[in-house]
């Protein structure tokens, strides 16, 4: 997606400026990256050596300013919008409908008008959430919502189900072959019999004209032997006629 393409970009900025940097010099530029619009993971942030080096001193508050709440000193307002935006998201990796009673609360916002503008112009608007409002159900559905940083333990369910997955596209995949042997052996037996059938149409097609041009050459042989036959009768029973009608000479 465009704004994972992006925080990547941003990601890589903020590293390589940590790593050229030390000890309180690094306050600074822990407060842009918590206050980024753009940026949503930390964890590549957090990894780098100088910024490790903070941690239990008095700047490593906002190293964990996303994990620890209590511990947080006073936020700007950049920072709590940022907070904010990734609580939308911890809600949508575990439910697709998120009720406006949930995100009022979680969101320590006071009104539903309050509430869908955040969504849309600090959510929607910047890319992490796609969505749809519904007024009359006080919900949100979520279409997509943009990654965070894993968290202790995650990684294994992570695996586990891409674990789960593959077996599951494994069997699959058997069944799909499986289909396809069967279809394959179904078409060759049609295609035997489309053969056999258009051999037997043809023995009939023979059979049948066959027998139409043996009825006409039999109808023209009765022409002949008995048509001149019966005119032969007619002419000498005429004659028989003519002779028995002449008078006796005496």
């Amino acid at each position: 997606m465009e704004i994972e393409q992006k925080q990547a970009q941003v990601i890589e900025h903020f590293v390589k400026q940590a790593s050229t940097l030390q000890g309180s010099s690094l306050v600074s530029l822990i407060v842009q990256v918590t206050s980024h619009s753009s940026l949503f993971a930390f964890s590549e942030i957090l990894a780098v050596p100088s910024v490790l080096e903070l941690q239990g001193t008095d700047y490593a508050v906002y190293i964990d300013l996303l994990r620890n709440a209590s511990l947080l000193p006073p936020l700007t307002p950049d920072q709590i919008t940022k907070l904010k935006q990734l609580t939308v998201l911890s809600l949508a990796e575990i439910n697709k409908v998120l009720s406006y009673d949930q995100l009022l609360e979680q969101l320590d916002l006071s009104n539903v008008r309050e509430l869908e503008d955040f969504l849309i112009n600090e959510c929607m608007y910047a890319g992490i959430v796609k969505g749809k409002l519904d007024h009359l159900r006080r919900s949100f559905e979520v279409q997509f919502a943009a990654g965070r940083d894993l968290r202790p333990g995650q990684l294994g369910n992570i695996i586990q189900t891409l674990d789960d997955w593959l077996n599951t596209t494994d069997n699959v995949l058997l069944t799909i072959e499986e289909k396809i042997k069967w279809a394959d052996k179904k078409c060759a037996l049609n295609t035997i019999h489309q053969k056999q059938k258009a051999v037997k149409d043809k023995v009939e097609e023979v059979k049948k004209s066959l027998f139409n041009r043996g009825g006409r050459d039999f109808q023209a042989l009765d022409d002949v032997l008995f048509g001149e036959t019966a005119g032969l009768m007619d002419y000498e029973e005429d004659r028989t006629r003519t002779k028995r009608r002449r008078s006796p000479i005496y």
